[in-house]
């Protein structure tokens, strides 16, 4: 059992994100503690005994989880179950784990998309006024020119982080303000820019213009979103999704204060994003959809509550008329 985790967690680390990589090998950890909780020590148990029982005892063992951590933690288990099928290492009787999962797993409610949006404002704000104020520290001024850039860049075309950080200069095409970007299950896709945003990058590429041309590389192929720090030096190292996650709790913080730490973070803006959308198009969904690359239009119908401006008035007009003066 120990040696199949790690060929399967080695696999997940090849293919997969390092964020996904943490997550599942802490859920596998969980799972050979419940196994040797249950008198099965995974050294010395060989994979070929891999039960579906399995799954209901890690079930079990998941219910003072939240659901959300439940479910990350029965999916990488589910694809432990796969990997060791495929493999050949074991009968595995795949339809009665998934019907076990399905049957014995708590279901999540439905959560209302968090939307933030004056405090998303306030920190497009404050680091918009940063990058305005003038400064003779260079590392300072690309950082924030950076920053700008990245949160306007987040907040007007509905990137998931991973994307922008994965942008180079070659990706976005200034004249049709637009890039093609790889997205989930590595589908390209067309993401449209606003024309401030556009700006902001210009403004950010053109101070650091000198710092690309010494890097004796085509300029198409230097990220869009770099590294400023002791550790990338001179050179032009592309931004990494948790660099940009701190980046925004930074800008959070400054606009907001420590008690919003935490409270917005790069997904956020890709719900503000949508929410926009809708807000702006009269609550055309299909729009909404096709623009956020959400798969099912069902994702998107999450955010209709937040752009029905008639229920707000027709609640004002059912409740609120007439009482104003008395």
């Amino acid at each position: 059992m120990w040696e199949a985790v790690e060929a399967y967690l080695g696999e997940v680390a090849r293919s997969r994100s390092p964020l996904t990589h943490r997550t599942y090998s802490q859920a596998m950890a969980r799972f050979l503690e419940v196994l040797s909780d249950r008198g099965l020590p995974p050294a010395q148990t060989p994979i070929g005994d891999l039960s579906p029982e399995w799954m209901a005892w890690f079930i079990e063992a998941l219910q003072d989880y939240a659901v959300a951590t439940e479910r990350l933690y029965l999916t990488a288990l589910s694809g432990f179950y796969e990997y060791v099928a495929a493999e050949g290492w074991a009968p595995v009787n795949l339809p009665a784990v998934r019907q076990l999962r399905r049957r014995r797993s708590r279901r999540e409610a439905t959560r209302l998309p968090p939307f933030p949006r004056e405090e998303i404002e306030r920190v497009l704000q404050a680091v918009h006024q940063a990058a305005s104020t003038p400064t003779d520290d260079l590392q300072e001024r690309l950082r924030t020119l950076r920053d700008r850039a990245l949160l306007f860049t987040l907040a007007d075309t509905g990137l998931r982080v991973s994307e922008a950080c994965g942008l180079t200069r070659g990706h976005l095409d200034w004249r049709e303000a637009r890039a093609i970007v790889l997205g989930k299950g590595g589908q390209e896709a067309v993401v449209r820019f606003s024309e401030r945003s556009l700006r902001y990058l210009r403004t950010y590429l053109a101070a650091r213009a000198e710092m690309d041309g010494a890097q004796g590389r085509p300029l198409s192929s230097l990220p869009l979103f770099a590294r400023h720090d002791k550790g990338a030096g001179k050179r032009i190292l592309p931004l990494s999704p948790r660099s940009a996650e701190k980046i925004v709790e930074r800008w959070v913080v400054a606009a907001l204060g420590p008690g919003a730490r935490g409270t917005i973070t790069p997904h956020t803006f890709r719900h503000y994003f949508v929410t926009v959308v809708l807000r702006a198009s009269g609550g055309n969904i299909r729009l909404a959809q096709e623009l956020a690359r959400h798969r099912s239009i069902t994702t998107t119908q999450r955010y209709t509550h937040l752009s029905d401006d008639e229920l707000d008035r027709g609640y004002h007009r059912i409740f609120n008329e007439g009482e104003e003066g008395k």
